[in-house]
C-alpha cells in the first residue's frame, strides 16, 4: 500500500490552499460590498430622518411652517410676535470635552474645576424635538408675562434677560395655558448640546475658535489661536449674528440659557435620553454670556445656577416636544 505521501498531498494542499484563499477573498470583498451598503443606507436614513422624521405634519400650536436649506421649521405667533422653531431629529452624539479641548481651554483661562465637569460620553437621543431658533425675545415675553424685566431694553427683538428659572417656569404656564395642544418647556442639557454642536466635534459650531463678528462675548479674552476683538458689553438682538449649520442662533454666547436639569456629574457610560441628577442647589445653565471669556461660550461648557438666581446675561430658549 502506498503513503499517503505518494498521491501528492504537497499538490492537493497548494490547490485547496489556493482556492481557500479565492473563497476568502471573495468573501471580503463582498462584506466589504455589504459594509458600504450599509453605511450608505445609514446615511440616507440618517438624512431621511432629519428632515421627515416629525411624520411631515406641524406642529398643532404652529402658525406656519416649512423647509428650508436648514431643514424644517414651524412658527408659534402671539400678540404678533413671532417666534420660529427648528427640528431637531433624534441622534447620537459625543458630549463633553475631549483632553485636548481642556488643555486649550486652561491655556486660555479657564480654572481646572471649570472644565473638570465636561466628561466625554456618548449620548443617544431617541426622540426628535423643537428648539427655538433664538433665544426667547423681550417681545415675546412682554406677550405672554406683560413685563419687560430686561436691563438691556434696546429693543424687544433683544434676548429677555433678568429671569430666573423659576420667573421661566411661570411662563412656560402661561404660554401653555394661552396656546392649545402646547408643551412648551425647557431643553434638556443633552438636547441643548446636541443642537448647539450641529454636528460638529470642535470645541464651537464653527470651529476651532470664535471671533465677536460670530458671537457675543469678552473679545479680550479669546480661545485658542483666537485674537483679541470687540467686547459689546451688551445684549444684541437676536438673529443679528450668524447661524449654526442647523440654522440657531446664539448658541454661543449672548446670553446663558436654562436647561431643565439639575447641575451635577456626567455618566461615565454611555446614556439614551439623559435627564440629569434627580436633585440638586443648581440648574444647569449653558451657551456663556455678552460678559464672559470665549472658553464658557463652547459648546461642551456648563455651569448652574440656583432656581431664583437672575442676572443680565441669563436668560433661555423654548423647546417643545413632537406633536404626538
Amino acid at each position: 500500500m502506498r503513503s499517503l505521501s505518494c498521491f501528492g498531498t504537497t499538490g492537493i494542499s497548494r490547490r485547496l490552499s489556493c482556492n481557500l484563499t479565492a473563497i476568502i477573498s471573495a468573501m471580503n470583498r463582498l462584506a466589504l460590498v455589504i459594509f458600504f451598503v450599509v453605511i450608505l443606507t445609514a446615511l440616507k436614513a440618517s438624512e431621511d430622518l432629519k428632515t421627515t422624521s416629525f411624520a411631515g405634519t406641524p406642529p398643532a400650536w404652529s402658525n406656519a411652517s416649512g423647509k428650508d436649506q436648514y431643514g424644517n421649521w414651524a412658527e408659534l405667533t402671539v400678540a404678533g410676535v413671532t417666534q420660529r422653531f427648528r427640528w431637531v431629529a433624534p441622534g447620537t452624539f459625543m458630549m463633553g470635552s475631549s483632553s485636548a479641548e481642556k488643555t486649550v481651554a486652561l491655556q486660555s483661562g479657564a480654572a481646572i474645576s471649570s472644565v473638570n465637569d465636561e466628561t466625554p460620553h456618548l449620548v443617544t437621543l431617541t426622540k426628535g424635538y423643537w428648539l427655538a431658533d433664538s433665544a426667547c425675545t423681550q417681545g415675546l415675553w412682554l406677550a405672554i408675562v406683560g413685563v419687560n424685566p430686561a436691563a438691556f431694553k434696546e429693543s424687544l427683538e433683544n434676548p429677555v434677560e433678568m429671569v430666573s428659572r423659576d420667573d421661566c417656569e411661570d411662563f412656560l404656564g402661561k404660554l401653555n395655558a394661552k396656546i392649545p395642544g402646547a408643551k412648551f418647556r425647557f431643553p434638556s442639557e443633552a438636547e441643548w448640546e446636541f443642537a448647539c454642536r450641529a454636528g460638529t466635534t470642535t470645541p464651537y459650531s464653527f470651529g476651532e475658535t470664535i471671533t465677536p463678528a460670530q458671537v457675543n462675548y469678552d473679545g479680550n479674552h479669546p480661545f485658542g489661536t483666537g485674537q483679541k476683538g470687540l467686547f459689546r458689553q451688551k445684549t444684541v438682538s437676536v438673529k443679528s449674528l450668524p447661524p449654526n449649520p442647523w440654522g440657531l442662533y446664539e448658541m454661543h454666547g449672548n446670553v446663558w440659557q436654562w436647561c431643565s436639569d439639575w447641575y451635577g456629574d456626567y455618566p461615565s457610560g454611555a446614556v439614551s435620553d439623559p435627564n440629569g441628577p434627580p436633585s440638586g442647589l443648581g440648574r444647569v445653565v449653558r451657551g456663556g454670556g455678552r460678559r464672559n471669556s470665549a472658553w464658557h461660550c463652547r459648546s461642551a461648557s456648563r455651569s448652574g445656577s440656583g432656581p431664583s438666581y437672575r442676572n443680565s446675561s441669563l436668560g433661555f430658549r423654548l423647546a417643545a416636544q413632537a406633536s404626538p
